[in-house]
């Protein structure tokens, strides 16, 4: 049975009934919600692997966390208001969705050896199988989709 929505110390809703193999949570966009969000990943994934059995390479729960950080800090710095983060296992893949209230779609910038900071999106297209970001009727949605288990060597 889902408990509902509940409220942690900094303030943030958070709805981690685990049902399944998806969660999500509603961050304010201030504060520790990055961290927050990096952990939820990785208790997320932690779950998936004891409870459910799907296998989570030591590199995949690495490169989720990455990515979960780097799609929330975007949304920190560049959209007014809440955050929703969704994350889903489908098949041998977790998708990381994060939602916010920009309606402007990220763009990664071209190679700049002197620019300082804004790298996330291209960290995040070089870590991920697959990424796309979709207005939606509110804000947008970034997507990306990371592999859970590891090549077999040779591949």
């Amino acid at each position: 049975m889902d408990p509902g929505p509940t409220v942690d110390r900094d303030s943030t809703a958070l709805r981690h009934g685990l049902r399944g193999l998806q969660t999500s949570v509603a961050l304010d966009g201030h504060g520790a919600c990055i961290a927050r969000a990096r952990h939820l990943a990785a208790d997320f994934l932690a779950h998936v692997q004891a409870e459910r059995g799907v296998e989570v390479s030591a590199r995949a729960l690495d490169l989720t966390q990455l990515v979960v950080s780097e799609l929330v800090t975007n949304a920190c710095k560049y959209a007014p208001g809440p955050i929703l983060l969704h994350l889903r296992v489908t098949g041998a893949v977790v998708e990381v969705v994060v939602w916010d209230s920009e309606p402007a779609l990220p763009v990664a910038r071209g190679a700049d050896a002197g620019r300082v900071g804004q790298h996330g999106l291209e960290i995040v297209t070089a870590l991920a199988q697959s990424v796309d970001a979709r207005r939606e009727p509110s804000g947008k949605r970034v997507t990306a989709r990371i592999t859970l288990k590891d090549a077999a060597p040779g591949r």
